[in-house]
């Protein structure tokens, strides 16, 4: 299995939406135990896959308030 295999169904953030609650992103999980991301509204526009190192230090940040959100 190749760590960009994706184990799980991609899941819509409840906390991605926009005005129009249309601005989503969806998450699943890989077989390193990292996660694929996806636009919701796009989705044959590709995938971004993150280790499982670097999806732990985003959350991290989102936790922190790195990103000023």
């Amino acid at each position: 299995m190749s760590s960009q295999d994706i184990v799980t169904p991609f899941e819509r953030s409840s906390y991605s939406s926009g005005g129009q609650g249309t601005e989503c992103v969806e998450v699943a999980h890989t077989a390193d135990g990292g996660r694929a991301v996806r636009d919701s509204k796009d989705r044959a526009a590709g995938l971004q896959f993150y280790g499982p190192d670097d999806w732990a230090a985003f959350i991290d940040g989102v936790k922190a308030g790195t990103f000023g959100g």
